[in-house]
């Protein structure tokens, strides 16, 4: 059975000028498809099995090539935008034709020269085309544990939650508005902690480093502002979390355990404006 949008072995059925023509070795219900003469290898012969990818030409025609595209069916994948128009975006997938990304499958403002997390699916049309709405293809069955770091895409922001990541591309994660520091928009890579496996599998993530790794660096960043700022702030545990993010981009519990670390160390001293350096 011939399968669009994935890579499967097919038969040489017959040679021709323009290239090779391939079909099922176990069913041949469809007609045969074309592998273009750039495409065939030279020593190929009728009867032989090749691996290829199938897809749609630019005039709807099923045809296939050697060349892994980037993306399949069932995977998911950064693509780059070559083009966008009033009615979707084209995506670089590595074949010669690009892929779709039809608007009422984006998520989000989609640019030329953007980079976007997508899958690939079939629409009503029988074409191969690209979708953002990835949420329900990500699976909750990942190996990580509490504490275990790993790479993810981001692919959406939430003002309400937070930060939506493809863990692996394949898992459900995402970091909570609390634990979101910094400027991210779709289709970053980001590295995260996995905070915690909840009872339904998904991945709640930070971009944090455990609390006690973390007081050293977080207390360096304060002295070095001192340092900047002739000695003293006007920031102590009493400042909002917002003041103390827009300064420090850390969270006031970050903040208030470095400031305590300092304290002990008689590095600082707390004054009714601020915090002042010691030494």
């Amino acid at each position: 059975m011939i399968e669009l949008g994935k890579i499967q072995k097919l038969q040489i059925v017959r040679k021709t000028q323009i290239g090779a023509y391939l079909n099922s070795k176990s069913d041949k219900s469809r007609d045969d498809i074309l592998l273009p003469k750039s495409d065939v290898p030279q020593d190929i012969q009728v009867g032989d099995e090749i691996e290829v990818f199938v897809y749609k030409d630019s005039e709807d025609r099923m045809i296939c090539t050697v060349k892994r595209p980037k993306l399949v069916i069932g995977e998911l994948n950064v693509l780059q935008v070559v083009e966008t128009t009033n009615i979707g975006a084209f995506l670089d997938w590595g074949l010669e034709k690009d892929l779709f990304l039809p608007f009422r499958e984006q998520v989000g403002k989609v640019i030329a020269g953007g980079s976007y997390l997508v899958a690939l699916y079939i629409d009503s049309s029988n074409r191969l085309c690209a979708t953002m709405n990835i949420y329900n293809l990500l699976s909750t069955e990942s190996p990580y544990k509490e504490n275990d770091r790993a790479h993810g895409t981001v692919y959406s922001i939430s003002k309400q939650l937070g930060a939506f990541v493809a863990v692996d591309n394949k898992y459900q994660g995402l970091i909570p508005n609390k634990e979101l520091y910094g400027n991210y928009k779709d289709g970053d890579g980001v590295e995260v902690r996995i905070k915690k496996v909840r009872q339904d599998g998904k991945l709640e993530l930070s971009l944090r480093e455990e609390a006690y790794n973390e007081i050293e660096s977080d207390a360096q960043k304060i002295m070095d502002r001192l340092k900047l700022r002739s000695g003293a702030l006007s920031l102590n545990d009493k400042s909002s979390p917002e003041d103390i993010k827009a300064e420090f981009n850390m969270s006031k519990a970050a903040f208030k355990r470095a400031v305590g670390r300092l304290l002990k160390e008689g590095a600082i001293k707390i004054t009714d404006d601020g915090i002042r350096r010691m030494w």
